[in-house]
């Protein structure tokens, strides 16, 4: 029987209504192993491929034929924005069928979630963080709520294995598995999985059952790509070649930009323009440049401090639906608002919407709403909140302000455009500020350039995606799922703690001595306490943390203000200004009229004008992989066919010093001399291997090196004064990673480095060692410092 003819008889309609001639290869393949397995499943295929489609026509096919007798499948998203999306795309599929579809999260409204405790049944879509909360207050009644519940669906499943939500969705589930006595198969979906065995692995631990990873073959892709660089101020990269290194390296940037843009017209040059070429890949992926990427000149109407990168957006989402990415939420306020001074100094209407996780749901929703009308060509400015898979109709281009951290983040990012058939169309923009020309050489390398250059070319050339991060040991979540499984159940003996919390598979690496210290701990700071019988309840001060909504998620959170505009509420910040200063929020300047500190306001006005934004730290942890790419980007003399005149005359700027200073190259050598006893080093490693490789620099080799002011730009180089030689470097260094230390040797003294939301809840010896040995790479970088002497050795 084929996959549509297995199909519920209003999942066959559904495919007639929309006009679909024939089943996707996912779809057939997702249909084979959920029907006819009772395994785990792991669907990963391109953005817009129809997974959810792929796994939900089976599961519904099955409630449809053996209604269950509670909620017979949760779908767990990470946003709210995903939930609702996803809800109305099923609500209209499962309306016919009579198969119930509700939604769960902090906004949805108190009369949805009654109704569905007073009748559980067909799905339930919620976040981690709601599940948590459901877990803790509604303990009774989850035998009832999932007696018969037979599939867990994870979305985006790739943004959950980065950190301690991935884990806390996997004990909820298994957690909920135990309390209502059920196992239910659980279906991946993603996008970008880098590992998918690994992965695998991960989503069926503590199942009992395999995973299923189908294999199909998917369309041949074409990408329309382009990158372009801008310096803030002055003028740009390809003008700069004449004025900083003459006629001889002019012409040197003339022959790569001739290489770079044979049959397309350069971007700087005057020929007619040609139709885009195309440029097949080995691993299916064909690179477009865009049909118009002649720069433009600048305008007499720039608003005052113009940027010429963002007037470059400014006027390619012209009359378009776009999406512009930044990295930070300060960066999308900044970005949003000098688009709109743009506007103001055009004197045309304002084209931009912000979306971000500090703005108010209503604001969030408004721009979802506009982005979806198909009339409305506008513009938003977001960061990874709509990265993921939330339909906002169809968008003409991407664009994307430096370079993200990830390749898994670059893909879902261009995944948002090229949607029912158009080519996915992402534009990056790199901007730096002018190197000053007393700079020293490691400050002249466009490094973000460099970096978006190395992620793109990983997964042309390999179809390379980061690999999980799966071996930590997550004490924080650790004290999280304690004090819930505490909150929840009420009075436990230790025996029956640990045997509920150390046997969820997350906590593998977790032993019974860490849990021992912990407890201890927590019954000192009565955040535990020990009843007359010997068993375990929540304590005076844990009672204040679970009690809290905010206890529900485990990823950080700074302490937020609610900023308020007459009866509208526009968002949150963190450490607001006094009256009379100014904020920036919701694409907008504000004067703060009030901070009420005791109740989290500020109230304010809107004014004219532009200001920074501050939302909180902004992280990101770089592959090692991508590192050694970008060495790779530097030795090169590929003219990549996606980089537009300033961008490869940068390029070709940054390939000249760096082989003038002996950084890429055949003879290359990861440290140099900036001159005198100031050295530089470049050890091409990820962020946790560079922070493994900086501790030991700093406190087993300094005293020995005569090394002193250590200044580390993560992850790319650090420079310091040291009175040793290279040789003596290489080899101390090298002695050093090789001995036989403990990993809390790297480790500070009197350092307790909070890294997770609940670190600061833990004993210290805990955060250490969980930093020591969850953290760091020291395995990473003992491997490339013994490198370094060896291949010293055999130099010279």
């Amino acid at each position: 029987m084929s996959a549509f003819d297995r199909y519920a008889p209003f999942v066959q309609d559904f495919i007639y209504n929309h006009n679909w001639e024939n089943l996707r290869s996912i779809q057939v393949a997702a249909a084979d192993a959920i029907f006819n397995t009772d395994e785990n499943v792991l669907l990963t295929a391109s953005t817009a491929s129809g997974k959810t489609e792929a796994a939900f026509f089976p599961i519904l096919t099955e409630l449809w034929e053996n209604p269950p007798a509670s909620v017979g499948a949760i779908y767990i998203g990470p946003l709210k924005a995903l939930i609702n999306d996803q809800f109305y795309r099923l609500g209209d599929l499962c309306e016919e069928a009579d198969i119930p579809v509700w939604h769960w999260h902090g906004d949805v409204s108190a009369s949805h979630k009654a109704k569905m405790l007073k009748h559980p049944s067909g799905i339930l879509q919620i976040t981690p963080e709601s599940l948590e909360a459901l877990l803790m207050h509604k303990h009774a009644a989850v035998p009832r709520l999932f007696c018969d519940l037979r599939y867990v669906v994870i979305d985006e499943v790739h943004s959950l294995l980065r950190g301690d939500r991935g884990g806390q969705t996997l004990c909820l589930i298994e957690r909920l598995g135990r309390m209502a006595g059920v196992n239910p198969r659980r279906i991946g979906l993603s996008a970008t999985i880098g590992d998918p065995e690994r992965t695998g692995a991960f989503l069926a631990s503590g199942t009992g059952r395999g995973c299923i990873i189908p294999r199909f073959e998917e369309p041949r892709r074409v990408w329309r790509l382009s990158m372009e660089h801008f310096y803030i101020t002055g003028p740009p990269a390809t003008e700069r070649a004449l004025q900083d290194h003459g006629p001889q390296q002019a012409d040197v940037l003339k022959v790569e930009r001739v290489a770079g843009s044979e049959d397309r017209g350069g971007a700087d040059d005057d020929s007619p323009r040609m139709a885009p070429r195309a440029l097949p890949d080995p691993d299916g992926v064909t690179v477009l440049d865009a049909d118009d990427n002649a720069l433009l000149a600048p305008t007499d109407t720039a608003p005052d401090n113009a940027d010429p990168g963002i007037g470059y957006i400014f006027e390619r989402t012209r009359g378009r639906k776009c999406l512009v990415f930044v990295n930070s939420r300060e960066e999308a306020e900044a970005v949003c608002s000098m688009l709109r001074s743009y506007c103001e100094a055009r004197h045309e209407p304002d084209r931009f919407l912000i979306h971000h996780g500090n703005l108010s749901a209503s604001y969030r929703e408004t721009a979802e709403d506009i982005m979806r009308d198909e009339e409305q060509l506008q513009t938003t400015v977001t960061t990874a909140t709509l990265e993921l898979g939330i339909d906002i109709g169809r968008l003409e281009r991407a664009f994307q302000i430096d370079a993200p951290f990830t390749v898994s983040s670059f893909l879902q990012r261009m995944g948002r455009t090229g949607r029912r058939d158009d080519p996915p169309e992402m534009h990056f923009v790199m901007r730096e500020e002018q190197p000053e020309p007393r700079s020293m050489m490691p400050e002249t390398v466009p490094w973000k350039l460099i970096q978006g250059i190395a992620l793109v070319q990983l997964y042309r050339e390999e179809k390379w995606v980061e690999p999980p991060a799966l071996d930590r040991l997550p004490y924080s979540l650790l004290y999280h799922q304690v004090m819930a499984t505490l909150a929840s159940c009420g009075e436990l003996s230790p025996a029956e703690l640990a045997q509920r919390v150390l046997t969820l598979s997350y906590f593998h690496r977790v032993s019974a001595d860490d849990l021992r210290v912990l407890l201890h701990h927590l019954i000192d700071t009565d955040q535990v306490e020990v009843t007359e019988g010997g068993g375990l309840i929540v304590g005076i001060s844990g009672e204040r943390i679970t009690n809290s909504f905010k206890f529900y998620a485990v990823f950080q959170e700074n302490e937020e203000f609610t900023v308020r505009c007459e009866s509208s509420e526009l968002g949150t910040i963190v450490n607001p200004p006094p009256a009379g200063e100014r904020i920036a929020i919701a694409g907008h300047c504000w004067l703060v009229e009030e901070v009420d500190w005791k109740r989290h306001l500020v109230f304010c006005t809107q004014v004219k004008g532009r200001v920074p934004a501050y939302f909180g730290d902004c992280a990101g942890d770089i592959n090692t992989h991508v590192l050694e790419r970008m060495k790779r980007a530097l030795e090169e003399h590929e003219a990549y066919p996606y980089l537009l005149g300033n961008a490869r005359a940068r390029l070709a700027q940054a390939r000249h010093v760096a082989a003038n200073a002996g950084v890429a190259g055949r003879d290359s050598r990861p440290l140099i001399n900036l001159g005198g006893d100031t050295w530089a080093l470049f050890p091409w490693l990820g962020s946790y291997a560079f922070l493994a490789l900086e501790r030991l620099l700093k406190i087993k080799c300094a005293d020995e090196l005569g090394l002193k002011g250590l200044d580390p730009s993560r992850p790319y180089f650090m420079q310091f004064r040291m009175k040793a030689g290279e040789e003596t470097f290489y080899q101390i260094v090298a002695a050093e990673a090789e001995a036989d230390f403990a990993p809390i040797d790297l480790v500070y003294p009197g350092e307790v480095p909070y890294f997770d939301k609940y670190d600061e809840m833990l004993p210290a010896e805990l955060v250490r060692k969980g930093f020591a040995e969850g953290v760091l790479d020291i395995e990473g970088m003992r491997e490339r410092v013994t490198g370094w002497r060896d291949a010293f050795a055999a130099f010279a």
